[in-house]
């Protein structure tokens, strides 16, 4: 009888551990923040100085004046070397834990950083065959 009104008890806990009220806090701050948000974009909205002349409308870029349009087609190798920098730059983020904790995960470890160093070169692989950071046509 004891065992079941403990486990009971422990169940009751548990629940009572994972409540909305606990996450009170968060939501609070969440709330704040996008009052205070909300109020900056209002405030400067209301108070900011309205005069519109053509020189103010006018673009301006590091006291350059502008020549010609900004719509002009730009190559997409460019885009597509960004992306790749991006995303293998993220891939070698995750070698940072096996750096520290290595000792730790042992040959298991070492076989999963291997495994994941396969498929990291069988993408670059992939990307050097579509001829994606061949920039000369």
């Amino acid at each position: 009888m004891d065992d079941l009104f403990l486990q009971a008890r422990n169940v009751a806990a548990a629940a009572d551990a994972n409540s909305a009220a606990h996450y009170l806090p968060i939501v609070l701050q969440l709330v704040v923040a996008i009052v205070i948000v909300v109020l900056m974009m209002v405030g400067t909205h209301l108070l900011g100085p309205k005069r519109k002349t053509a020189d103010k409308l006018k673009n301006f870029e590091s006291g350059i004046p502008s020549v010609g349009d900004a719509r002009h087609p730009m190559a997409i190798k460019y885009f597509l070397v960004a992306i790749l920098f991006v995303l293998f730059d993220v891939e070698v983020i995750f070698f940072y834990p096996y750096a520290v904790n290595f000792r730790a995960l042992g040959w298991e470890g070492f076989s999963a950083v291997l495994a994941f160093v396969a498929l990291f070169l069988v993408g670059f692989i992939y990307i050097i065959k579509k001829g994606a950071l061949h920039w000369e046509e």
